[in-house]
């Protein structure tokens, strides 16, 4: 795979002393780092072990039993072909590249005197989107310098964009704001300053029905399928939306939670099941091909004791990661959920809003007592706004690490197995909303309320010196809100 080989020239320059480098050396935050809720380094454990397939090395590399292996020994091992097979597998790579964090710079993208919500790679990591609370989406094009390629003034603004999702062929991006009307943007024309009905035509697709009764909710978090047929939503009023592409029409409303559903995502890539998480504490999983036959979720997972702010699918049907208000990131197994919530409410004696107050101290070590996710990490905070986790990507870690924003400021990196923080950023002034990870290289940008994008990465061959000049290191300033 090209990236190792790329990348080799510079590996072994950092590994020639040391032969092990610890991606953790660049952080001096990680002795304190928080560890699961139950013990994920048994290989006998099940995603311990699928993450052990996706980013260990081949056996052949290991028969003398001593970890970490250097990435000096894999070249020369590969050099000598001990493996037998001539190259590196895929797990191989992933276990090189996994070694390697985005922890250096950052690097500026952008910088806007309004608060950034949304900050997300494309697929192919080709492009980037930021959203800001003035109205203002970019899309940048990374492959070309992080030049602007499209610089869109959203339509019917309410307080903020709340989310935007790219359509699976680049061509189309969706946003949403405290309205139930999302809006559909080309993003594929020749026109660089999209001013929605201006200069171009941002057609809004309507959630509401006529049975609302006048009421207006707001959509918080939207997602294309794989196909790029479907749009899946989550609103105020506590449903979820499915808005059919082709007949341009809502083809599914789910009556789902009993407050705010702040976050939605589909499971894989069949587009049958969706995970939802809300303000009742609660992560369901709904499996269309029997919902309308049984109108319930297909399972729920209770273990948070606050509201959920973000889901991310691993992408297999079966595991997912939430942020919650109880300042804590959880993993799941849907194998593990429960056909109905059990109701628990006996841990709430404080008053606590999260938008305007910090997190009680009496709270941080409540337990729910029929908690069942797989494990927990803490360490980051959740406060102010939806904050977002995700799992690393699959091709350059195999999914190995969690990766967060936080309330202080930093960005938070937790290894998924043993629970512990490998990383912790610094650079920015005010929460970090949202982050993405290249899905290819080892590139992190994060986006905060202080309106800054920066890129974090771990140089290669070429450095910080081969970045484009417009990437350069970020000057001190205050934003006025």
């Amino acid at each position: 795979m090209f990236v190792v080989e790329d990348m080799g020239y510079a590996f072994s320059r950092l590994e020639i002393e040391s032969e092990i480098f610890d991606s953790s050396s660049s952080n001096d935050d990680t002795g304190d780092s928080p560890q699961p809720n139950r013990p994920l380094n048994s290989l006998d454990h099940d995603i311990a072990q699928l993450t052990k397939l996706r980013s260990g090395p081949h056996e052949s590399f290991a028969r003398n039993g001593v970890f970490p292996i250097s990435t000096v020994k894999m070249l020369a091992g590969r050099e000598v072909n001990i493996s037998g097979r001539g190259r590196f597998s895929s797990g191989d790579c992933r276990y090189v590249l996994s070694k390697y964090l985005p922890v250096n710079g950052p690097w500026v993208v952008d910088q806007m005197s309004t608060r950034a919500y949304v900050s997300q790679f494309s697929t192919d990591g080709s492009l980037f989107v930021a959203a800001f609370q003035g109205s203002q989406i970019r899309i940048y094009d990374v492959d070309r310098g992080w030049k602007v390629r499209k610089n869109i003034l959203a339509r019917s603004l309410r307080w903020t964009i709340t989310d935007t999702s790219l359509s699976p062929d680049q061509r189309h991006l969706v946003y949403a704001s405290m309205s139930p009307i999302v809006h559909i943007v080309n993003i594929g024309s020749a026109t660089k300053e999209s001013h929605a009905n201006v200069t171009e035509i941002h057609e809004g697709l309507d959630f509401s029905s006529p049975d609302d009764g006048g009421y207006s909710f707001g959509i918080f978090s939207l997602k294309f399928s794989t196909d790029g047929r479907e749009v899946v939503a989550g609103s105020s009023d506590g449903d979820i939306y499915v808005y059919d592409l082709e007949e341009r029409k809502l083809s599914l409303r789910i009556a789902a939670h009993s407050s705010d559903v702040n976050t939605v995502c589909f499971a894989d890539e069949s587009g049958h099941l969706i995970y939802s998480g809300s303000d009742d504490n609660l992560c369901k999983v709904w499996d269309r091909r029997c919902f309308r036959a049984k109108g319930k979720p297909a399972g729920v997972l209770m273990g948070h004791l606050e509201g959920i702010t973000f889901i991310d699918s691993r992408g297999d049907g079966r595991h997912l990661i939430s942020n919650g208000k109880d300042q804590a990131i959880k993993l799941w197994d849907i194998r593990k959920m429960s056909s109905n919530a059990t109701r628990y409410k006996g841990f709430r004696n404080y008053e606590w809003d999260y938008r305007w107050m910090d997190y009680p101290p009496q709270a941080r070590d409540l337990k729910h007592p029929y908690d069942q996710s797989v494990a927990t990490y803490k360490g980051h905070s959740v406060l102010r706004t939806l904050i977002r986790c995700y799992f690393s990507p699959e091709y350059s870690t195999g999914q190995k690490y969690i990766y967060t924003g936080s309330h202080d400021s930093f960005i938070y990196i937790y290894d998924l197995v043993s629970g512990a923080q490998v990383a912790k950023l610094q650079h920015h002034k005010s929460t970090v909303r949202d982050c993405s990870w290249h899905p290819n290289y080892p590139t992190l940008v994060s986006s905060s309320w202080d309106g800054d994008i920066v890129k974090w990465e771990f140089p290669g061959r070429s450095g910080p010196a081969a970045i484009n000049k417009r990437l350069v290191p970020i000057p001190r300033r205050r934003h006025f809100f």
